[in-house]
């Protein structure tokens, strides 16, 4: 709906869909074209955004162990929700049918959808104005919060929205989620150094 109110055509829509399968990037292109952004600075943006999905193979990776010839295919399914689904389940098989699942419904539904909202952009008006633009976020929040168990991934977390938050007004799109990412290292090495000063402590108690 937000591609086809741009001024994209119904097949541009769709094939965007199809071939950039991550509902951020997508927004972030659109935006920026529907506001009269240069094309390649709303492609900079979109691909500084699909980033992310490349630490998410990195660990599904190795997880999944999936055949070479079914990795290509698979990477096109590497998004927030699969990954979230994936790292839930407690077994490799369970993770392989969770990432396949997830990944075929969100496929198919999300193109359908996208068919059925660029038919319908002109009735719907402002997808704004009904909150569309936050329901990809919220399921990804709702997928993430049961997994955050520990304390050190709550501040990961924690961490990860300041950033984001604190440097969207200032930088490019796309690159607060990438410096979301220093949360984790930022979190840990802060840990290390409790647990080492702990440590130090607890051998000057003992002398």
């Amino acid at each position: 709906m937000t591609s086809a109110g741009g001024g994209l055509t119904l097949l541009q829509t769709c094939a965007l869909s199809l071939l950039v399968f991550t509902g951020a990037s997508q927004f972030a292109l659109v935006g920026a074209l529907a506001a009269g952004g240069n094309p390649l600075t709303a492609a900079a943006g979109a691909f500084f955004l699909g980033v992310r999905n490349t630490f998410y193979g990195l660990r599904l990776s190795q997880l999944l162990a999936l055949p070479r010839a079914v990795r290509p295919f698979a990477a096109q399914w590497v998004i927030d929700e699969t990954t979230a689904v994936t790292l839930a389940q407690p077994t490799r098989r369970a993770a392989r049918i969770g990432f396949t699942v997830t990944g075929l419904s969100l496929y198919l539904l999300w193109n359908l959808t996208t068919l059925l909202g660029a038919l319908g952009a002109k009735a719907i008006g402002d997808t704004e104005a009904w909150g569309l633009d936050a329901a990809g976020p919220a399921v990804f929040l709702a997928l993430l919060a049961p997994m955050l168990r520990t304390i050190i991934e709550r501040a990961v977390a924690a961490l990860a929205v300041l950033l984001g938050l604190g440097l969207l007004p200032v930088l490019p799109a796309g690159v607060p989620v990438l410096a979301a990412a220093l949360a984790a290292p930022i979190a840990l090495y802060v840990a290390g150094r409790r647990q080492t000063g702990t440590r130090n402590d607890a051998q000057e108690e003992d002398r």
